[in-house]
């Protein structure tokens, strides 16, 4: 019996996980699908869309799977809030999207709505001290970070 297109990208993302030890963001992005179906039935049905007709043969067609799925997550936040995706390295600057991305970024997503929290698109195995504060400052929203033992 044949794999199915989408059973195919599955084995070739696990291939990539295993090989570079990054973390799967299948979990991850179906809570972020789950969010944007209870905020927006058409957004929702944009991302299945998107699932089906680009990101699976995106994979197929070679590209890298941790980079294709991280564009999927950024598909996913620009349904849920317009704004602007940026990606920060282990020293906590801050540079503009550009696929693919390296490895190693935490990326998020900046909503244009000032009153929103940043949602995260990637993560990258281990968060460096500057990443794990940025995190808590724009993902979290607390504003001080926690005392160093």
């Amino acid at each position: 019996m044949t794999e199915t297109p989408q059973k195919q990208a599955d084995t070739l993302l696990e291939a990539a996980i295993q090989a570079t030890g990054a973390r799967d963001p299948r979990e991850f992005y179906r809570e972020q699908l789950k969010e944007l179906r209870a905020e927006s039935a058409t957004g929702y049905d944009k991302a299945v869309a998107h699932y089906t007709s680009q990101l699976i043969p995106t994979i197929l067609d070679g590209v890298d799977p941790m980079a294709a799925w991280t564009e999927y997550g950024r598909t996913l936040a620009q349904l849920r809030a317009a704004g602007r995706t940026v990606c920060i390295d282990a020293s906590g600057r801050a540079s503009d999207w550009a696929f693919p991305p390296e490895a190693g970024l935490l990326v998020l997503h900046m909503p244009d709505e000032k009153r929103r929290k940043a949602l995260i698109v990637g993560l990258p195995t281990e968060l460096s001290d500057a990443q794990k504060a940025t995190w808590q400052w724009l993902v979290a929203g607390k504003l001080r970070l926690p005392d160093a033992d």
